[in-house]
């Protein structure tokens, strides 16, 4: 009669579940793959709309050998610079046509406007965002005249640097030919 109490009053105060032991190891493991995994990998996705430049065919040597990290070009469609991922702005230059970020994984982006287009001294770039501030993806970042760059004789191509490049194992560039402004070029794990 005592465990009878015993058992009665345990069941009142911690509940009775009917579920086998196999049942609720079925129901642990799938509460425990619900929750989201830390992703393994960060995604860069395309700052502009245009033509994918692997990093040996930009004109640019000190793109072209990488001596400001891993990278690509894109030659614009449009004058409109967009966030490739959530992040920081870490950087403005001063003429205009370079900004800096950092966003997932710590990965940081210099994207530069331009081959030499610090000489146009921001003539013809209309930046919308300052340092310190937060973006997401998609965001827009700066403007570009494309016609103003083409008549002070500068190349277009926008590069993308992943100036810390050498703090990940595995860096890949993904794409090739036509993109668009937020698909993935790359992916840093």
């Amino acid at each position: 009669m005592v465990s009878f109490g015993a058992a009665f009053a345990l069941t009142w105060f911690f509940g009775f579940s009917d579920k086998t032991g196999e049942e609720k190891k079925a129901v642990k493991t799938e509460k425990s793959n619900s929750l989201p995994e830390p992703e393994k990998t960060a995604k860069i996705g395309a700052v502009v709309t245009g033509t994918y430049v692997p990093m040996a065919e930009i004109t640019d040597q000190v793109f072209a050998q990488g001596v400001l990290g891993q990278c690509c070009g894109i030659k614009p469609d449009e004058g409109k610079v967009y966030a490739p991922f959530d992040g920081t702005v870490t950087q403005v230059a001063d003429t205009k046509h370079a900004i800096g970020l950092q966003g997932p994984k710590g990965v940081e982006l210099l994207i530069h406007v331009g081959l030499d287009t610090v000489d146009m001294n921001g003539q013809g770039f209309d930046v919308q965002v300052k340092e310190e501030q937060e973006v997401r993806k998609g965001q827009l970042l700066l403007t570009m005249d494309l016609k103003q760059i083409a008549e002070a004789g500068h190349p277009d191509v926008v590069m993308m640097a992943v100036t810390n490049s050498d703090d990940y194992e595995d860096l890949r560039w993904t794409a090739g030919g036509r993109v668009a402004a937020g698909e993935d070029v790359a992916e840093v794990g």
